[in-house]
Order: structure tokens, then sequence, then C-alpha cells
């Protein structure tokens, strides 16, 4: 595409001279190689040469042409072929190749509609997360919608007990009603009740939380050593954590609810960006293996449409479950002492006294809200008796004779 400027004593010789050694599949291409000469009123010319064994001429007719020309008497070796029947045949062979090139984008793009389509639905939830407009409302529509899925799953089965047992798992209560009154509410009232009960526990959990970190906020705001402009908080479900980061100064004039926000936000995006993600590389491999569609005689495109329709409703449904369950069951981890970590714990042996053996586990510090894991430590012993020794007891006799017997 750049123009090349005629040098001293190049117009006289009649200008630049453009040589192609073959013709591309697109006369496109070679008219743009053409227009390099003769630019701004400059002289130039240009002459192609194809040879019938070129990739263009051997699949669009050389073979007819060569025979052709045999039956014409032939040609002396190196005499060159010029003729209108030649030129119009490369021009044919060109626009078949344009053709089918237009169809192979135009299919493309009839691809990339379905995939469009699915990506705008997805970057308005992600707009909405980001700068918090709607975000309320995508939430309570994800609670919503997850609830109607599974109640519309189970409820015209009656299967109470495997309904409870799915609310339980992912809001973390139980089922609003018993089995008597389940079996005699219709659908559509069993989503209501289920809806009100399960969103007011999760707005009450919120504030809860609130007042839970509050005072943390308080103490770090407070501190005339303070410098920070963020504060970091973990919150887990026990299978995923996520770090949220939130503005100090808003979240202290909120009384904490701005980190919950910023919960909502995070957790919204985590969610969809790997569901996203994750979505592509199935509809990739959708792509490839519907064009075996054609061997059913059914257009790849149809069936594409419509399995990729159906992988993106099943994603749209998982994201909703996972988004909705973390929240609800998203908590602050704290140090929680069982049987087996203490901070110390003396075990007694058949050593008396002086021969006491103790394990020493503790939980490692959570420092700067970040969980540790537990860390076992070794057992420790006193110094070793051998058998020969005296025994610890104070009877005067060998230890192996002693408490040492039979060891």
């Amino acid at each position: 595409g750049t123009d090349i400027k005629l040098g001293y004593g190049v117009k006289e010789a009649k200008g630049l001279a453009i040589i192609g050694t073959e013709r591309h599949e697109s006369r496109r291409v070679d008219r743009q190689l053409r227009g390099r000469s003769g630019r701004q009123g400059d002289p130039g010319s240009s002459q192609f040469f194809v040879s019938l064994e070129d990739d263009l001429m051997r699949l669009f007719g050389s073979e007819r042409i060569a025979a052709l020309i045999d039956r014409m008497g032939g040609l002396e070796e190196g005499e060159p072929i010029q003729h209108s029947m030649l030129s119009r045949s490369i021009e044919r062979a060109q626009k078949k190749v344009e053709e089918n090139n237009f169809g192979i984008r135009k299919r493309l793009i009839e691809y990339d509609d379905v995939m469009n389509a699915q990506r705008e639905v997805i970057y308005a939830r992600r707009r909405n997360a980001l700068f918090g407009d709607k975000l309320s409302i995508d939430i309570a529509n994800m609670f919503y919608d997850t609830i109607e899925n599974l109640v519309s799953l189970y409820h015209p089965e009656k299967n109470y007990e495997e309904l409870n047992l799915e609310v339980i798992r992912l809001f973390a209560i139980e089922l609003p009603v018993d089995e008597h009154t389940f079996h005699q509410m219709n659908t559509p009232l069993l989503i209501e009740k289920l809806f009100s009960e399960t969103y007011q526990y999760y707005t009450k959990k919120k504030n809860e939380t609130a007042e839970q970190i509050f005072p943390f906020i308080r103490d770090v705001y407070a501190n005339p050593e303070n410098k920070f402009e963020n504060i970091l908080f973990p919150f887990t479900d026990k299978l995923k954590t996520l770090h949220i980061v939130s503005n100090l100064s808003k979240s202290y004039e909120t009384n904490g609810k701005e980190v919950l926000l910023t919960l909502e936000k995070t957790c919204v995006l985590a969610m969809i960006d790997e569901a996203w993600k994750e979505h592509l590389r199935e509809l990739d491999d959708l792509k490839q293996s519907v064009h075996n569609a054609v061997y059913e005689q059914k257009d790849p495109l149809v069936i594409y449409k419509i399995e990729s329709f159906n992988l993106f409703k099943q994603m749209i449904e998982n994201t909703n479950k996972e988004t909705v369950s973390f929240l609800v069951k998203a908590h602050l981890p704290v140090e929680e002492e069982t049987q087996q970590v203490k901070q110390a714990k003396f075990v007694q042996s058949h050593v008396p006294q002086k021969k006491e053996r103790w394990i020493e586990s503790r939980m490692g510090e959570e420092s700067k809200g970040h969980p540790q894991k537990i860390k076992q430590q070794p057992v420790k012993t006193g110094e070793k008796i051998r058998p020969n020794d005296p025994c610890p007891c104070g009877s005067g006799k060998k230890y192996k004779k002693c408490h040492g017997a039979g060891e």
C-alpha cells in the first residue's frame, strides 16, 4: 500500500514497472498490486505471468485450457500465451474463490452473532457488578431464579426430602414448610414463600456480619497511627475464599455495610468470569463438533444455535446457584478450639512424674485476616532411659527389671 516515489531518470524510462509472478485468488489483491504503478499521474506499467500449474489455474480448468492449446497446434517453447479466453478463465476462477470466501465469512459472522447475543447478557451483569447499578436487583433475581428452578424440579414430583436437602445445601436453612403443607401448596405459592424466607435470612445475615466487623473497622480508623486507605477481610464458605478489599473511610461511614457491598460485587464478578471462560471453551468445542451434522443432512448452524442456548442456560443456572450459595454461607474464619487442637495438651504416660509426654498444637496467627493452616507440632519426650539405667520411680532396681519390664 506504499506509494513508491520515482527516482531520478525513472519517468524518462516510462516509470515504475510492476511484474506479478502469479494471479492471486482475489481480484482486489491483484488490483492493489497493479495500483502501485502510475500513482498521481506518474507513468508506469504492470504485467502478470501465469503458469497453468499455478494453484488457481490447476483448481479451475488448466487441463481443459492445455488440451485446447494442443488441439490448436501447440506453441513453441517459451512462446507466451496471450488470449482473451485465458483472461476470462482466470477471472471466473477468481470469482468462484471470492464467492466461496464470502460464504465462509458470512457463516463465521452468523456463528459469532450467537455468541455476541450471549456476551451482551453477561457483560450487562458485569457492568452492574462493577458499578453497583442494579446489583441488588440482580442478586434478588438470582435468588428467585434458583429457588424457582429447585421448586419446579422437586415439587411436581412431591419430593419433599430432596428439596429440603437442596435448600439446606445451598442456603443453609431448612424448608420453611412442613411436609403436609408442602403437598398442599401449589408451586407458585411455595416459590414465593421460600424466596421470602431465604432473602430475609440473607438480609439479616448481612446486617449481623456488618455489626461483627464494624468494631474492628472503628479501631483501625480511629488509630492515630493509621495510614491505610483500604481494609481487607477474608470471607469463606469452607470451599472457596474471597479476599475483600474495601475503602476504610466508606466502611466506617456506612457502619461496615460497604464491606458487604464489596463482597457482593467481588463474588458476582468472580463467579461470572470463571463460568464465562469455561463457557467460551465449550462453545469452541461445540463449533467444531456440529459440522458432523451435515452427515445427517442437518444444518450445523441450527444445531449450534440450539445447543449453545442450552449450554448458556445451564451456565446461568449454575452461576446463580454458586453465587447465592456463597453469599448466604460466607463468613469470616475464626479460630476454633477443638479437642484435637489446643494451646497445650498434656497426655499422661505410664512413666511417673519426670516421664511426661505432651503434644503441643496450635492455630497459626490470623495475620491481616489471612487464615493459616493448623500446624501440627512434633511429639516431645524426656531423655531416653536405657534398659540398665536406674528406674525413675526410685525403687533402686534397673529400669528393665522394674517399669521397663516387657518393653
